[in-house]
């Protein structure tokens, strides 16, 4: 591991994020376009995004440059990945387009899935980070002072419950907040709690279950709930509770070739039970994608269940 990278990437994040609200320096209006004539209540309830699901794309563009330019390893190569950081950190990273319009779909989708099961909630009029990378990547101090400017913008805006959309989302919000960020009230639902139970479009389909959402978060019997119809494929083992397999992520951005390994091996077990595979998580869509090489049909949970 090169210390000069991981002093490049934290650069890069703290910079951008102070710049735009942003983890990584792309087009601010990448995470609204989903919104557009979409219908917002007068609430104190708002469904909040943290951008997670359009900056998948944004990772999946840059792990592929950390794996080209090699940054994370030492001598030469580091030096080299360290002056093309200061480059990836000034312009804007441009991801593929199918991806983007995925991602505004898959929020739709959760948005509809809302609304259909009677919850009222408020958009935001600017989706921002949650800050969760900092805090997986160990910059405690940083995130922080990121923190309380997120939590700031809740409070102006008489936020007093926020929906989620992703488990890295979720958990910060809920576990790591309250500890740094003095006062921090405001209560933490998942969509997931709110839609009901109903059809799905699958069948035979196997489950990667976030590490989050299953172990730390409590939701593992929720998704299967939601699932059930589809008669999703498990196994004691390869879907367990507590023995299932990490994606490889939130890794990527430090040991792109450790995540790939590990999202591989995920990749194979997964292919026993099923070639398609269902998903919560845009961090586990990114890892498994790249380590399947199209393999594995991914979908996320939003987008195969109905109400």
């Amino acid at each position: 591991m090169s210390i000069e990278w991981i002093s490049k990437l934290r650069d890069i994040v703290v910079d951008s994020l102070n710049k735009s609200w942003l983890p990584f320096p792309i087009d601010e209006g990448l995470c609204e376009s989903w919104k557009r004539g979409l219908e917002s209540a007068n609430s104190s309830t708002a469904l909040y995004t943290s951008c997670m699901y359009h900056l998948a794309p944004v990772i999946e563009k840059a792990v592929e440059s950390l794996e080209k330019y090699g940054a994370t390893r030492g001598g030469l190569r580091s030096s080299l990945a360290a002056i093309a950081a200061k480059t990836f950190g000034g312009v804007l990273l441009k991801p593929d387009r199918a991806e983007v319009g995925r991602a505004d779909e898959v929020l739709k989708r959760i948005y509809g899935l809302l609304r259909k099961s009677g919850v009222e909630f408020r958009l935001l009029d600017r989706e921002i980070y949650s800050g969760a990378l900092l805090y997986e990547l160990g910059l405690v101090d940083d995130f922080a002072a990121y923190a309380r400017r997120v939590a700031l913008f809740f409070k102006e805006r008489g936020i007093k419950r926020i929906i989620t959309v992703d488990p890295h989302t979720h958990y910060v919000l809920e576990k790591i907040y309250p500890k740094y960020v003095d006062g921090f009230d405001i209560e933490v639902v998942s969509y997931l709690d709110l839609i009901k139970p109903g059809g799905v479009t699958l069948k035979g389909f196997a489950i990667h279950d976030s590490c989050l959402y299953a172990r730390f978060l409590g939701r593992y019997d929720a998704v299967r709930k939601l699932l059930a119809a589809g008669e999703p494929v498990e196994d004691p083992f390869v879907t367990g509770r507590e023995t299932a397999q990490c994606c490889g992520g939130p890794v990527e951005s430090l040991f792109p070739d450790v995540a790939r390994k590990v999202a591989e091996t995920r990749v194979r077990e997964l292919s026993r039970l099923s070639k398609r595979v269902v998903l919560l998580c845009p961090i586990c869509y990114v890892n498994l994608k790249r380590a399947s090489g199209g393999g594995l049909e991914l979908y996320y949970l939003p987008e195969v269940v109905q109400t």
